[in-house]
């Protein structure tokens, strides 16, 4: 097991790695927007957050070799499911390799973020 760490996403805000790769694949803790050059959220709506959520995964997949096209499972967690749609085109924008999604509503998430996301992502052999 290695981790990954990468000053191009926020550093973890607990006991946990960026993500952390084994057997061939990435693993990636749940990513809030925080904008890692002002260490904290910065978007206002979902939509903002989510954009900002996105570039984190990208900076840690890239860290590690990999990359959006290479993502094989997403776990979405949002505070508000009428934000979905809005959601899910931009989130089409960034995955367009179709992994396999789940997509669920919570009560909170940490620093008071709107949305969160997990990744699983194949690694280049």
């Amino acid at each position: 097991m290695k981790t990954i760490q990468t000053n191009q996403a926020p550093a973890a805000i607990g006991p946990y790695s960026q993500a952390v790769s084994s057997h061939g694949f990435l693993f990636l803790s749940g990513q809030i927007g925080i904008d890692p050059v002002v260490g904290k959220i910065t978007g206002t709506t979902a939509l903002e957050q989510a954009e900002q959520v996105f570039r984190n995964i990208g900076a840690i997949l890239q860290a590690a070799g990999s990359g959006y096209d290479r993502v094989v499972k997403t776990t979405v967690f949002l505070l508000d499911m009428t934000v979905f749609p809005e959601i899910n085109k931009l989130y089409a924008r960034y995955f367009t390799s179709l992994p396999a999604r789940s997509c669920v509503a919570v009560s909170a998430l940490p620093a008071g973020a709107q949305i969160e996301v997990e990744v699983i992502a194949e690694l280049p052999e």
